[in-house]
Formats: C-alpha cells, structure tokens, sequence
C-alpha cells in the first residue's frame, strides 16, 4: 500500500462506446497501480460481472484491486479490499467481515482522517481537493488547506482526489500529496495511456524520484 502512486477509478459514462476493461487495461499500462470499481448506478448482478473481470484484470498485471461500498461484492469476486465513505458501514464493522483486506476511507476534513487512522483504516482519500463531477453527492472541495494537514499529520497511506487534471495536479503535490487519484482526467482521456504516464511522472518528480514513469508489459 505504501509505494502506490495513482489510483484510477473507472466510470463508464467518460468513455462511451470503449470497453471498461480496454479502459483500465490501459491504465495499468500507463502506471496506475490500484483499480477501484465504482458503479453507483448500476445493477448488483452486473456490478459484480464488472468485478470478475476487473479481478481477472488485476491479476494478470499484478496490481490492486478495489471496490467501492460493496463489501459483499468485494468478497465475492476476491477484492483486495473495499473504500467506504462516511456514510457507509462503519470501519470497525467492515473490518469484521473483511478481515486482513484494505479498508480505505474517504474523509473529507482532519477529524475523520484522524479518526479513521486510529479506528485502522489501511488508507484515507482526502478530497474533493477541487470541484469535481464524478459523483452526484459530492461534497464541497476541501481545498488544498487540507491536504497540507494531512501531509503534516497523517502517517498512513493517502491518497488526493477530486478534480485533479494534469494542469493542477502539481499544486496538489506541492501541497504535501505524493499518491494522486483520477477519474475522468484519465477514464475519458483520448489517450489513456500517456495520460497516466504524465501522472506518474509528476508524482515521481515531486517525490524526488525524477526520470520518466515506468510502464507495464
């Protein structure tokens, strides 16, 4: 968990007409790191199919996969783990039924970011640093005020969200970030791979790492 970099979550609506699988595949090939099923519309029955294959997926490249809400789904189609927001299950609760699999939290101010590092939360997303579309309940942006507190205070993973392009995100690494997650910046790109690349290779810049971002064969 610690050495992850980008995180990509997928949402079909970005990229009509293109498989999801195509989609993430190029994502992993570009550097993400860690998948995350998010479908908050469809169907239990063809969320779970989404999940068999983003599994299979993620097997065959070597890295993570998550899935957002359904610890039911998660544990059925073999997850590594699941991402909760506030008002979901709570942490202690889904630590029961997960067991030794990631938890992450999504939190949206230094209190539940605190809270779900000493509850045990595996890594937080801290976000919506900026407006984002993505998701329908969205709250406020956070503002980039709140990734300097968790970069000063937070010692588990974490990772930045919402709206986060590749014209800003350096602000989001200058601010203390150092794990980045994109939706539509790289779902709904017309070139996938490059996008995450770019990523991958800011992340790496700010990090001290510098040369160019590694891709998967």
């Amino acid at each position: 968990m610690r050495d992850f970099r980008l995180y990509a979550i997928t949402d079909e609506r970005f990229h009509p007409g293109r498989d999801m699988i195509e989609v993430m595949e190029e994502a992993i090939l570009g550097g993400a790191d860690i998948i995350q099923l998010r479908d908050k519309r469809s169907k239990k029955r063809d969320i779970l199919r989404k999940a068999y294959a983003l599994r299979e997926l993620t097997r065959k490249h070597d890295v993570l996969f998550i899935v957002n809400d359904h610890l039911d789904i998660a544990l059925e189609a073999d997850a590594d783990g699941v991402h909760l927001g506030q008002d979901d299950l709570p942490l202690k609760a889904a630590r029961k039924l997960m067991g030794d699999r990631i938890i992450g939290i999504s939190t949206h101010r230094i209190e539940e970011a605190r809270e779900a590092e000493r509850e045990g939360a595996d890594y937080i997303g801290v976000g919506p640093v900026f407006a984002t579309k993505t998701k329908e309940d969205v709250v406020a942006p956070v503002t980039l005020e709140y990734v300097r507190q968790v970069a000063a205070e937070i010692t588990i993973p974490w990772v930045a969200i919402g709206g986060i392009k590749l014209h800003n995100v350096d602000r989001v690494l200058a601010a203390g970030a150092t794990r980045i997650c994109a939706v539509s910046e790289i779902v709904g790109a017309s070139d996938v791979i490059g996008t995450c690349r770019r990523f991958v290779e800011k992340i790496m810049n700010a990090r001290g790492g510098g040369g160019n971002a590694e891709s998967r064969h």
